[in-house]
């Protein structure tokens, strides 16, 4: 006789947050420090945008992940997102490391022979 199966639930340990509300505020805060050093940025990495494009991508960026609940995976990119502003701040990355954030976003290599043949990626000619 097969005994019975036992959910079991497990309670994870928050990471930073403890509810939605708390996570919410982090993020705030992040968004509200970005928005802050966005003008001395500019002037040291001595980027061809302007103040207002980099506010533009910035609120582009938190958008992204605008439909993520889980506050688990919000409170690692609330920390991701805090380290990479000291690393902004520090200098410690490399201008064209932070003009990557407007590269153009790439195309999906094509997968049917015509396609392969026109954009030239065909390996079998």
């Amino acid at each position: 006789m097969a005994t019975p199966t036992r959910v079991a639930w497990k309670k994870v340990k928050p990471i930073l947050s403890l509810n939605q509300k708390d996570a919410h505020r982090r993020v705030l805060l992040l968004y509200k420090a970005w928005y802050r050093q966005i003008p001395q940025t500019v002037l040291d990495y001595d980027i061809p945008k302007t103040e207002n494009d980099c506010r533009a991508k910035l609120k582009e960026e938190f958008k992204r992940h605008a439909n993520i609940t889980d506050v688990r995976v919000i409170d690692l990119l609330v920390i991701k997102g805090q380290m990479k502003l000291q690393e902004v701040t520090n200098m410690w990355i490399p201008k064209g490391g932070l003009m990557n954030y407007w590269q153009e976003t790439w195309e999906p290599k094509p997968k049917d022979f015509l396609s392969k043949f026109l954009s030239g990626q065909d390996s079998n000619i």
